[in-house]
This record gives structure tokens, C-alpha cells and sequence, in this order.
């Protein structure tokens, strides 16, 4: 083999190596909703899903404002579709969740309503604060706040 297609084989194969390890290693997201606006709220779904889309673990936590997104019976900013896609941050929400990504409510949003789990879309758990803070401080995790 010439010395030019043993250094593009040689790179090739190192880079496909990186990848492998960056895929067996990805890193992990917590994203935080506490926006009650439906383009911050639905801008923070489309970026979690686009880190899930690289390969990152994610998990997100939904409190205030926020945590009404997973509401059965969401207000309309949480479920009507927005431009450029007809997409919803409730609808995107779902689609992550069916990729996997762990949803939740923070522990005090339900009795701050003065409701039970019962009012959250299926599948939408509720955190605890030892499990959320050990996500958050997770060396390997980014926690994003939208």
C-alpha cells in the first residue's frame, strides 16, 4: 500500500475508533423547563432531541410553568402546533419520551396544584430530590435551564 492510503486508512479507522468511544461514552442531559413561553418551552425540546439524536442520555424535569406540559388536560400553549414544523412542546415532548428520555414533574408541582399523578399525561413520573440532585451533579451530565 503507498504511504498516502496507509495514512488515510490509518486516520480513517482512528476516527471510527473516536466515534465508537464517544458513542459507548456519551454524556448525559438534564434539561430543566420552568418557562411558561410555548417557543422557549418548545425550543427546549427540539434541542434535547437533538442531543439524543447525537447520542446523549436524557432526562428532563419539568417545574412551575413548565410542569404544565405534562398536564392531560395541557393549556393550548403547551399543545398547539407552532411554526416553522406544526410541532408542540407536549408533542415533543411524547416523542422523546417514546425514545426513551425519563420525564418528571418536580416533587412540589403536584401539591403545589393540589393534585396527584393523576393529572399527568401518561408515562410523566414525579421526581424525588435525591435521585434529581444525583442526575444534576453527575459528573458526566450538562444540565441545560430553560
Amino acid at each position: 500500500m503507498s504511504a498516502p492510503r496507509t495514512l488515510i486508512m490509518a486516520t480513517a479507522l482512528s476516527l471510527v475508533t473516536v466515534g465508537a468511544a464517544f458513542a459507548q461514552n456519551a454524556e448525559k442531559l438534564v434539561t430543566i423547563v420552568t418557562s411558561d413561553n410555548a417557543q422557549t418551552q418548545l425550543m427546549s425540546m427540539v434541542l434535547t432531541a437533538q442531543a439524543v439524536e447525537q447520542g446523549t442520555e436524557a432526562r428532563i424535569l419539568l417545574c412551575g410553568a413548565g410542569g404544565d406540559i405534562a398536564l392531560t388536560d395541557a393549556p393550548d400553549t403547551a399543545t398547539a402546533p407552532q411554526p416553522p414544523r406544526d410541532a408542540s412542546p407536549q408533542g415533543l415532548m411524547q416523542m422523546l419520551m417514546s425514545r426513551g428520555v425519563t420525564v418528571e414533574v418536580c416533587a412540589i408541582y403536584l401539591p403545589g396544584l393540589g393534585a396527584d399523578q393523576s393529572v399527568l399525561i401518561d408515562g410523566v413520573g414525579v421526581a424525588t430530590p435525591p435521585a434529581m440532585g444525583a442526575a444534576m451533579l453527575d459528573s458526566s451530565a450538562k444540565v441545560w435551564s430553560f
